[in-house]
């Protein structure tokens, strides 16, 4: 998996649309949906931070955890600049190691769609189950296989912006609904440009294959919505929310 060295200088750039503000209030919403106080949280895969530090700014005691130090980097300096502090753990999501139980752990946009097997997956929420609290919550998003197919699949996409130039472009296989993803960044500098490129996969699940893995894990699904919705997701829905428990032992 790329450790996304030249995309955390442009990540937060190519990614405003994602208002990070919203989907922290949205997730506050959906929190007092299911009764719950958040409590510590974990942000795993945190990136460069924006949704880190839009729930702390709600009140929320959280810190983050990614694999990628310079995305942590970035998002130290967010907060830095907030004058707030949190830890950054940088660590990958499938060998999570923490020192003590969280009460909510969140993982967003798309996160766990980047993990290169359904074993990684599972151990991810193996290492979630491990230290989350039996009344705690995990909620996580991922890409559904017909966004995949449907919007991704072999598909090119331009983002012209002041700070850089993005080609995106993509090559869909049907097994394992993986795509590949290339990215190439034009950054100017005076007359000219400097380039860089990136490459990763992300691998769509269906409903019944996600929530088998949860089981795996001894966590269980408490309610599925469409992605910043409460409402039962479409058959076109491109992502889809997961609330989850941990099974509590008889």
């Amino acid at each position: 998996m790329s450790s996304y060295v030249d995309f955390a200088a442009f990540y937060d750039v190519l990614t405003e649309n994602a208002d990070y503000e919203k989907r922290a209030a949205y997730l506050m919403k959906l929190f007092e949906k299911h009764h719950h106080k958040t409590g510590l949280t974990l942000d795993l895969a945190c990136g460069t931070g924006s949704l880190t530090l839009a729930l702390s700014r709600q009140g929320v005691d959280i810190f983050g955890a990614d694999a990628s130090s310079d995305m942590l980097s970035v998002a130290q300096q967010k907060f830095m600049e907030d004058d707030r502090q949190t830890l950054f753990l940088c660590q990958k999501m499938q060998s999570l190691e923490l020192y003590g139980s969280i009460h909510t752990c969140i993982c967003t946009l798309d996160s766990l769609n980047h993990l290169p097997s359904a074993e990684d997956v599972v151990r991810t929420f193996q290492r979630v189950a491990e230290y989350l609290e039996e009344d705690g919550l995990f909620v996580f998003d991922c890409n559904t296989v017909y966004k995949h197919e449907r919007i991704l699949g072999d598909n090119c996409f331009i983002y012209d912006t002041p700070a850089v130039f993005c080609a995106w472009q993509n090559n869909y296989f049907s097994d394992r609904h993986q795509v590949v993803i290339t990215l190439d960044f034009f950054e100017p500098e005076g007359r000219h440009y400097r380039r860089y490129t990136e490459q990763f996969s992300e691998y769509a699940y269906t409903r019944e294959e996600m929530n088998h893995m949860l089981h795996q894990a001894g966590l269980y699904t408490e309610a599925v919505y469409e992605d910043m919705t409460f409402d039962e997701p479409k058959p076109d829905a491109q992502r889809e929310i997961f609330v989850v428990r941990k099974m509590k032992h008889e």
